[in-house]
C-alpha cells in the first residue's frame, strides 16, 4: 500500500528545509548585467634619438690577415664617430666574428678559400639631424655593413601616460554610445585592464655601399613621426 502525503504538507516541509539553509544557499544571486568595451589611444611625437648598427666585413687569405684588415677599417670607423662628437658610452660592440670561407663543387669536398672577419657596433645619437652626416662619414671611413636604423623617443613615459588616458576615454565614449542605444546607463567600473602598448620600433633597413664608395653629400634622412599606442579593456556594471 502506498501512502501519499498531502500537497500542503510537502509544501510546508520544503519551506522549512529552505529556511534552515545558510543565507544565500536557497537561491543564488543573479549575475550582474555588464557592458564591456575596448579603447585605443595614440599619441604621435617627433623622434629625438636614433640608433644604428654599422660595421666592417672583410675577406683575407688567413684568419690573421682578415682580422688585421678588419681591425684597421674598424679603427677608422670608430675614429670617424668620435670626430663627429659621439661619446664613448654611445658606441658599443654588437657583433664580432672570424669565420672560414669555403667553395663547394659537386662531388668534391669543400675547399677553404679564406676567412671573413666582421666587426659591428651599435651607435646612439641624441640628435637625429646628425644621422645623414654620420652615414656619410661611416662609408668614407670604410664601413660596409649596416643592419638597422631605429628612430625613437628618449622619454616615452609621458607620451604613454597620455595614450593610456586617451584609450580610457575612447572606451568610455564607445560604451556610452552602446548604452544609450540599448536604453541603459553605465554604472561603476568592475574591471579595467591594459591589453597592449606599442612604442617606436625600427623604421629603416638597408645595407651600406662598398667601403670604396663615398657619396658626394650626406644622404637625406627623414625622421617623420613616431606613434605611442595603448589599448585597454573596461567592464561596467549596468544598474
Amino acid at each position: 500500500m502506498t501512502i501519499r502525503a498531502p500537497l500542503r504538507v510537502l509544501a510546508l516541509l520544503a519551506g522549512a528545509f529552505a529556511a534552515s539553509l545558510p543565507a544565500g544557499t536557497a537561491s543564488a544571486d543573479p549575475a550582474p548585467r555588464t557592458i564591456a568595451m575596448s579603447g585605443q589611444g595614440v599619441v604621435k611625437a617627433v623622434p629625438d634619438t636614433v640608433t644604428l648598427s654599422a660595421g666592417v666585413t672583410v675577406q683575407g687569405i688567413s684568419a690573421a690577415a682578415a682580422l688585421a684588415a678588419d681591425s684597421t677599417h674598424m679603427q677608422a670607423v670608430i675614429a670617424a664617430l668620435k670626430k663627429l662628437g659621439v661619446a664613448d658610452r654611445n658606441i658599443q660592440t654588437q657583433r664580432f666574428s672570424v669565420a672560414p670561407q669555403y667553395a663547394y663543387t659537386n662531388g668534391q669536398p669543400p675547399r677553404l678559400t679564406g676567412y671573413q672577419a666582421t666587426n659591428q657596433v651599435s651607435v646612439h645619437l641624441d640628435d637625429p639631424a646628425k644621422l645623414g652626416a654620420m652615414l656619410d662619414a661611416l662609408v668614407a671611413a670604410g664601413a660596409n655593413q649596416e643592419s638597422s636604423i631605429t628612430f625613437g623617443v628618449a622619454n616615452p613615459a609621458p607620451l604613454l601616460a597620455e595614450a593610456r588616458a586617451k584609450a580610457v576615454a575612447d572606451a568610455r565614449a564607445r560604451a556610452e554610445t552602446y548604452a544609450k542605444a540599448a536604453g541603459v546607463t553605465l554604472g561603476p567600473i568592475l574591471s579595467i585592464s591594459e591589453s597592449g602598448v606599442a612604442v617606436p620600433r625600427p623604421v629603416l633597413m638597408r645595407t651600406m655601399a662598398a667601403a670604396s664608395f663615398a657619396p658626394p653629400a650626406p644622404p637625406p634622412i627623414e625622421a617623420g613621426e613616431e606613434s605611442v599606442t595603448a589599448d585597454v579593456s573596461i567592464v561596467w556594471q549596468i544598474p
